[in-house]
């Protein structure tokens, strides 16, 4: 049987990478539980340090339910080295499509993500190959990609 998972993001903003991810994945910020004005005010009452506290909401979920939720955690220390493990954006709708149709998709897609504060790297084509995507970094440098 498949265990649900959280997955965590270190970063320096939380807030900032919290509104980002929520509009890029289309995910709900979760509200800090009942009783409580904000997940600091939580974390507060836990015993979490201030130097680990952010400012505002720190954590997004699928609204259907079928995606993992995403915590962003506070570090002191900025990102300084590539990703070892990186969110992939499927928005192409797979290889059922014609490439020229999922070019055009991925396109759109990281075009609404650099509205959003994303910054395009690459892009990943090869002519003869059936694949296309791009390379992007959200608002605190990590990388993703869009396929």
């Amino acid at each position: 049987m498949a265990v649900t998972y959280q997955l965590t993001i270190d970063c320096t903003s939380p807030e900032l990478l919290t509104q980002f991810w929520a509009e890029a994945l289309h995910y709900s910020v979760v509200p800090p539980p009942p009783g409580f004005g904000s997940w600091d005010d939580f974390y507060r009452s836990i015993g979490v340090p201030e130097d680990e506290l952010g400012d505002g909401a720190d954590r997004i979920e699928d609204p259907n339910g079928e995606g993992p939720s995403i915590w962003f955690q506070v570090v002191p220390e900025k990102k300084s080295i590539k990703n070892r493990m990186h969110i992939d954006v499927n928005a192409s709708g797979g290889r059922a499509f014609d490439l020229a149709i999922r070019r055009e998709r991925v396109e759109a897609e990281a075009t609404r993500l650099v509205a959003l504060g994303a910054t395009r790297l690459r892009t990943a084509f090869e002519e003869g190959l059936d694949h296309y995507a791009v390379a992007m970094t959200d608002p605190e440098g990590n990388e993703f990609d869009v396929f």
